[in-house]
């Protein structure tokens, strides 16, 4: 693990690793979606590489890059009025959403009624979904190497549309990115998410199970898989519990490199997009931009606006340095 002044000190690996993470979700983000898709499914059995067709990006995606927005516009120091009104602006003026995670819908429909964080995310029957995991890596990003940070910023961003078990995911997330921009080990990656959660929540419970499984079959991947999916199913499979828990098994069973970290997050299933889009942000950050396939960069370099409209076109790179000098 390298220190954050390292990190600050070389302009070139901390935009790498921003990139990395950013794009790392994107990435993510579009092959889970495009793995979990019936007609890949009957075609390919599992889904290895993007196919020919056109890219797109889903809500996760294109809520971590309102994420990002939010950051940016505040410099790196967002309050809770920051993400009131840029979700005021960037959310809550859409009539239709055809993408839309429901928590996040839920969300912008509280604060448009009134109801502002932290009750927007507690008045909220979707309130432990994954949606604040999934946006929350840009946090992470600028908070590299400091957890605690990183853990504090998450809160803010996600208190909007989550509480508890959606918010401690968020919160895991971002320090795990944080870890990852500084090359921590995956072990210490994965620790780093736990030392910001509550030690009796069900997110505790459900990652440290995903650790006792992977270990009681000695890390062999084939052994852990489908036991794995049946000790963490729910009967919402967007609950942080089950697809945050899931995203750290993988990370804890394919880490070597980014792009079979990422085939196997796609693969699992379930809420793949968003267990593709965590995983892809954390080894993303972890290995760099330049460890990652150039063409998977490009081919989702630039979001679709499937679910929010004002990201159609924004350019991840531009973001991501954009990101990058907030690392200061």
């Amino acid at each position: 693990m390298i220190s954050r002044s390292e990190l600050i000190n070389n302009r070139e690996l901390a935009l790498d690793k921003a990139l990395g993470a950013l794009s790392g979700l994107a990435i993510g983000d579009s092959f889970g979606d495009a793995s979990r898709n019936q007609e890949n499914q009957m075609k390919y059995g599992i889904t290895t590489d993007f196919n020919k067709g056109a890219s797109w990006s889903t809500d996760d995606t294109e809520f971590a890059l309102l994420t990002a927005k939010i950051l940016i516009d505040s410099k790196g120091r967002p309050t809770s009025e920051d993400v009131v009104r840029a979700w005021m602006e960037n959310v809550a003026v859409q009539d239709d959403f055809p993408r839309g995670g429901s928590s996040e819908i839920e969300g912008a429909r509280n604060i448009k009624r009134g109801i502002m964080p932290p009750y927007s995310g507690m008045y909220n029957a979707y309130y432990n979904s994954d949606g604040s995991a999934m946006r929350i890596a840009p946090i992470g990003i600028i908070c590299a190497g400091d957890i605690e940070k990183a853990a504090e910023l998450a809160e803010t961003d996600a208190c909007i549309s989550h509480y508890r078990e959606g918010i401690w995911g968020a919160q895991a997330v971002a320090a795990a990115v944080a870890a990852a921009m500084v090359d921590g080990s995956i072990d210490e990656i994965i620790q780093a998410a736990l030392s910001v959660i509550p030690k009796d929540s069900w997110l505790y419970y459900t990652i440290n199970k995903a650790m006792e499984i992977i270990e009681e079959n000695n890390g062999d991947f084939l052994n852990s898989w489908m036991v794995l999916h049946d000790e963490l199913w729910t009967s919402y499979k967007a609950v942080v519990p089950e697809a945050v828990a899931s995203a750290f098994g993988i990370l804890k069973l394919v880490n070597k490199d980014f792009k079979t970290g990422v085939i196997a997050a796609g693969n699992f299933g379930r809420d793949a997009d968003t267990i593709g889009a965590i995983v892809g942000a954390i080894l993303g950050a972890k290995y760099g931009a330049k460890n990652m396939p150039e063409k998977w960069i490009e081919k989702t370099r630039y979001p679709s606006g499937t679910c929010l409209s004002f990201t159609n076109g924004l350019d991840i790179k531009k973001l991501s340095e954009e990101l990058a000098e907030l690392i200061n």
